[in-house]
């Protein structure tokens, strides 16, 4: 049997518009959570590398069109 109870609350109208998703993202905000402030440290060099595609990979990609052309 389904339970066709619903839990929490959900968009009303999934067919809105924008003020509709604004409001939906309104009630949301007080179950998002972020940090006060993010302090980016610093990578040193010898950290970095770089990116190594097999050949055949880039055959692949390079085949494939862009967005589909």
């Amino acid at each position: 049997m389904t339970n066709l109870k619903v839990h929490g609350t959900a968009p009303q109208d999934l067919e809105g518009d924008l003020a509709s998703l604004r409001g939906d993202c309104a009630r949301m905000v007080e179950h998002w959570t972020a940090p006060d402030r993010i302090t980016a440290l610093p990578v040193p060099a010898s950290h970095i590398h770089g990116v190594t595609v097999p050949p055949a990979s880039a055959r692949l990609l390079d085949a494939m069109s862009d967005y589909g052309d």
